[in-house]
């Protein structure tokens, strides 16, 4: 068991060398920085043992070694605990997020924060419509014969259409169909809401039943479809700065794939609501990503994610720092969400 913590140290000392220094680790430096309390020799014991069980390996130029995605895997998975942020980041997060205006500027923030942060590569998912229910439905006269119905959803989505009527319409009867709308689609799902638009023909009083029919099209049309899914991307120089990595071999697909979005959105919305997930190099179903780390987790309500947000970069990163950014910038847009 004592080999396994000691070899585990070391492992750690060659990731957290190779994240800070991106030159490969020998024996000789960790003994020099790391206090492993075991001799030089030991530690090139425990390097071979390492590389042997796939760890570490030797690029073929150098004698030093770099870590493996299992290697990453294992000192992700062993993490005691991710670094807390400081006091200073932490209200440096909340300054910068308090002060956006709505939910577009909620994720563009986000994204330019995270991609600062943690200097990576940076995306958002907009909340997804799937997830999302109806908070309110708004009926605004515009003309004597013009409505305009304003869908807002829990996750600060605003969607609006006009509706022109075949006749004028008094104002009680715009707060009456205001009545109806929202008692029948408060609080519903989006998936499920445009089953509901038929019934209201049969439900709603006689004398409105003229104007429902009216606007149930656009009704549909505003439930069913309002905007698709897609993310806000922040920070695509980071890829750039100071990461000696391959153009054509990583930064070229990765960046092909960020433009192409589905691959990105399908991966950053597979998230749990509070988990930090981490998938390293191979672990990333698609070529484009094999030589890059994803760590995301869900935002929004703590039982509820409305979204995923996460950061893409090499797999050269520094874990721990990363994680902790990423948890707690997802906290502060749920909340953020929450209140407003």
């Amino acid at each position: 068991m004592a080999h396994d913590e000691r070899r585990m140290d070391v492992l750690r000392a060659i990731v957290q060398d190779y994240v800070s220094t991106n030159d490969p680790v020998g024996s000789k430096a960790l003994a020099d920085r790391h206090d492993l309390g075991v001799s030089p020799a030991t530690i090139r014991n425990d390097m071979a043992v390492l590389e042997e069980q796939g760890y570490i390996t030797q690029p073929h130029t150098s004698a030093g070694r770099v870590p493996t995605d299992k290697g990453y895997r294992l000192f992700v998975d062993r993490l005691s605990a991710v670094k807390p942020l400081s006091v200073a980041e932490k209200r440096a997060i909340e300054r910068f997020l308090d002060g956006a205006v709505d939910l577009h500027d909620v994720l563009g923030r986000t994204v330019r924060l995270l991609a600062q942060l943690t200097r990576q590569v940076a995306v958002v998912q907009y909340p997804t419509l799937s997830r999302s229910a109806v908070r309110h439905l708004e009926v605004v006269q515009v003309a004597a014969a013009r409505l305009m119905l304003v869908l807002i959803t829990d996750t600060g989505r605003v969607e609006q259409r006009v509706v022109d009527c075949p006749a004028e319409i008094d104002a009680e009867a715009v707060a009456e169909l205001r009545t109806v709308l929202n008692s029948a689609f408060s609080g519903v799902k989006l998936t499920e809401a445009g089953n509901k638009v038929p019934d209201l023909l049969e439900t709603a009083p006689q004398h409105l039943r003229g104007l429902v029919a009216t606007i149930s099209a656009t009704l549909l049309e505003t439930l069913v479809e309002p905007g698709e899914d897609r993310l806000v991307i922040g920070g695509t120089a980071n890829l750039a700065r100071g990461n000696a990595l391959d153009f054509h071999g990583t930064v070229r697909p990765l960046l092909e794939a960020l433009e192409e979005q589905v691959v990105v959105l399908k991966l950053i919305s597979e998230v749990e609501a509070g988990t930090v997930m981490v998938r390293i190099g191979e672990e990333n179903s698609h070529e484009a990503l094999t030589g890059a780390s994803l760590v995301s987790v869900g935002y929004g309500a703590p039982d509820r994610a409305l979204g995923g947000l996460g950061i893409v970069g090499p797999t050269r990163m520094d874990y721990p720092t990363n994680m902790a950014a990423v948890r707690a910038v997802a906290r502060y847009v749920g909340q953020i969400l929450a209140e407003s």
